[in-house]
């Protein structure tokens, strides 16, 4: 999400535990951000991780569930309206091992808002394979907690509200690199979304949960997401151990390592622009 633009405290440790979808469909097809899509800068934007679903949903109905889908890059060209939006995805590639798709986001005035690809591999079944293992971040004695960024640009309910926050014992609230735990919406409200659908939103949460300093005093908006995934999440709580690396070029990273309750499942990455806060 392009986070970093914020004047009001306004998000609640408390979500709204009803889980409101992030979008419904209209008649004609396009997508209707719910208040639960709604980002923090904006109160007639979309939060770009519930987008980044969509994205991540028409790439896997492209391409069928013979594939799973191992990369998505998004680039954010513009925010995108909560009043509708189009996602059109096709076949760029597709052989025995591999397909890639390319994904538009259009407004309802037909106005390009974000592109994206993917990439898909086919699925074997190899039995038992070397790993190294690795345990997520501690979940069970994890203490509910504010969402990470606690301003706003206004005062409407919005992702933060929608989404449950739990901090693993020991983390802190406040600035640097940080693990959390997340569970966040459905896409829709009457349809099944599948793994890789429902680790977009928190992907796209790596610089709004790791931030180097509040956004009173410094804006850092992501202009593009990368999401690496190797394995489909198995649990509906997923938990983001991020950094933000800030420089004095105006330029950013975040990087986070995506976890699901068995241990990693992925990795994010997303360009930063920086701005100071007058």
């Amino acid at each position: 999400m392009l986070w970093g633009i914020g004047i009001n405290k306004s998000m609640s440790g408390n979500p709204d535990l009803s889980q409101q979808s992030f979008f419904h469909i209209r008649s004609d097809g396009a997508f209707v951000g719910n208040e639960a899509a709604r980002g923090p800068w904006s109160p007639d934007h979309c939060h770009a991780g519930p987008v980044t679903g969509l994205v991540a949903r028409a790439a896997e109905t492209e391409v069928g569930p013979e594939k799973m889908l191992t990369r998505l890059t998004i680039d954010m060209l513009r925010p995108m309206p909560l009043a509708g939006l189009r996602v059109a995805a096709e076949t760029t590639r597709h052989t025995k091992t591999m397909a890639t798709t390319r994904v538009t986001v259009h407004d309802l005035d037909d106005t390009l808002c974000a592109t994206a690809t993917t990439m898909h591999l086919v699925r074997r079944n190899l039995g038992p394979v070397p790993n190294v293992a690795v345990p997520p971040p501690q979940l069970e004695d994890a203490v509910i907690g504010p969402f990470p960024i606690g301003e706003t640009r206004h005062n409407l309910g919005g992702f933060a509200n929608h989404t449950e926050i739990l901090y693993p014992k020991g983390v802190s609230f406040g600035p640097g690199p940080k693990a959390i735990w997340m569970r966040a919406p459905s896409l829709l409200s009457d349809e099944v979304q599948s793994p890789i659908q429902a680790l977009c939103p928190l992907a796209d949460c790596a610089n709004g949960l790791s931030w180097n300093a509040p956004t009173t005093e410094m804006g850092f908006m992501n202009t593009d997401l990368t999401v690496q995934i190797h394995r489909e999440p198995v649990s509906d709580w997923l938990a983001s151990d991020s950094i933000c690396h800030w420089q004095p070029s105006g330029i950013g990273m975040s990087q986070a390592v995506l976890y699901d309750t068995e241990g990693p499942v992925g990795a994010a990455l997303q360009t930063l622009v920086l701005f100071p806060q007058s």
